[in-house]
């Protein structure tokens, strides 16, 4: 019998993860795999039981969480020789990852496409010797979104990222940026997005452009600008425009370094990450993730 794991996040989605993981486990039992639940209790329990998954050469790795969940397991998977296929319950605050994917954000949904057994060959990013899904920032706003309080996130959702970031704008804290890659840059930004996916902060206007498996890291960086000059980049985020603006030099590489002269801090996919210097590339095509059937 095929060997599958459920990983399975309970603070999760107001704390409904552990209501869920009957029908996933009845799901999953239906589809043939011998299934082990693993809930987690703390940061790294994720990737820790991704990793045994993958070390015991398991099948399938079902998720349930938030996108910290999910990077975390992500986080586990990516570094290993045998990657199980990989499902996606998405309860979090955003779900990013699992919006650029058209997951269903209804968990008893997003289950029920596992039947179908339908696989996205999907792209992971790789920032010094971590992993992400989903975007990479440098900036005051970046760093404004990992010191949102949880308790914030959980009442307001995507909006909590807003409110916390109007705060930073407030303050307009420019920084010297060096980024070296196929198509080089040099200036003072007030930030930068590295984006894998379309979906950023529940907004899915960002980057457009950007599919889930095209090797591409979708560069934006937004350049030192007077404040109104600034706030009239919302409407270009909003309609998808934001490449396009006099204020923002877009670039899509497959792999970048950016250094500064100033103690800046990466944001990776919501959390807290290296400081800089970093270097990012996009792994093509590394993961196999269950998705909805194509029409």
């Amino acid at each position: 019998m095929k060997q599958a794991m459920l990983i399975v996040n309970p603070s999760s989605g107001k704390e409904k993860g552990q209501d869920y993981s009957e029908h996933a486990l009845e799901t999953m039992t239906t589809m043939g795999y011998k299934t082990e639940l693993r809930i987690t209790e703390g940061e790294g329990d994720a990737m820790d039981f991704a990793r045994e998954a993958c070390e015991r050469k398991f099948d399938f790795v079902a998720v349930m969480g938030g996108d910290g969940t999910i990077n975390e397991a992500i986080n586990g998977i990516a570094e290993q020789y045998h990657r199980p296929q990989v499902g996606l319950i998405p309860l979090g605050t955003v779900n990013d990852f699992a919006r650029a994917l058209n997951i269903p954000l209804k968990p008893e949904e997003a289950i029920d496409i596992f039947r179908h057994k339908h696989v996205q060959r999907t792209d992971v990013g790789k920032i010094n010797d971590r992993y992400f899904i989903n975007i990479v920032a440098v900036g005051a706003l970046a760093e404004a979104s990992f010191s949102t309080p949880v308790e914030q996130k959980s009442r307001l959702g995507p909006l909590a990222y807003i409110i916390e970031g109007m705060k930073k704008m407030k303050e307009k804290q420019p920084f010297e940026l060096k980024v070296h890659s196929a198509h080089d840059w040099e200036g003072d930004a007030l930030l930068m997005l590295v984006a894998l996916t379309n979906s950023v902060g529940g907004m899915e206007t960002i980057a457009p452009e950007a599919k889930v498996n095209d090797g591409k890291l979708h560069v934006f960086i937004i350049k030192d600008v007077a404040l109104p000059h600034f706030l009239l980049l919302l409407p270009k985020i909003l309609s998808g425009e934001l490449a396009e603006s006099e204020h923002v030099h877009y670039m899509k590489v497959t792999n970048l370094e950016a250094s500064s002269s100033y103690k800046m801090i990466a944001n990776v996919d919501g959390d807290e990450g290296d400081k800089l210097p970093i270097t990012i590339e996009n792994l093509k095509q590394h993961l196999d993730i269950l998705v909805p059937p194509t029409e």
